[in-house]
């Protein structure tokens, strides 16, 4: 079955404060303002998203030279509480990124407010690792870090 032109166009995360997240995601991913933040009220905003009397400020970011799919950061004037989700808890699961160096990328994450949710695991071989690690944003939301095997990584003699 085609797809009939449908694409991915962005994934979206809900922020207790979309300065300070966009901020993350800037900082450990390279994230950079795809266009300046926008706040978004009125009529056709709650009845598009269903939510009366929404109050938004929206964050669009995107990876430098990457013109796909988008992150986008919404931060609710009438924000609603919520508990850290679990790993296993139906639903969208997690955000991942593929990086180049497992190990620095989950440093930044450290330095930048984050934290661990898992143990660096190694998902391929031990001749072609393919390593990936579970950790959380400033705001609780889960990240998987993935560091596949490259040729260009191995020794070459």
């Amino acid at each position: 079955m085609s797809s009939g032109g449908i694409k991915l166009s962005h994934v979206s995360v809900t922020a207790r404060d979309a300065r300070l997240l966009s901020e993350f995601y800037g900082d450990v991913f390279g994230y950079v303002e795809r266009r300046p933040p926008t706040r978004l009220s009125g009529d056709k905003v709650s009845r598009g998203n269903g939510l009366p009397g929404s109050d938004i400020v929206s964050v669009w970011l995107e990876l430098p030279g990457e013109h796909g799919p988008f992150l986008e950061i919404l931060e609710y004037r009438q924000g609603a509480d919520r508990r850290m989700s679990e790993v296993n808890e139906p639903g969208y699961g997690h955000l991942a990124f593929e990086v180049p160096d497992l190990m620095a990328t989950v440093a930044r994450v450290l330095e930048c407010g984050g934290q661990l949710q898992g143990k660096t695991t190694n998902f391929g071989t031990e001749t072609e690792p393919h390593l990936i690690v579970y950790v959380r944003d400033p705001e609780g939301n889960l990240l998987e870090l993935e560091q596949p095997y490259r040729v260009d990584d191995a020794d070459i003699e």
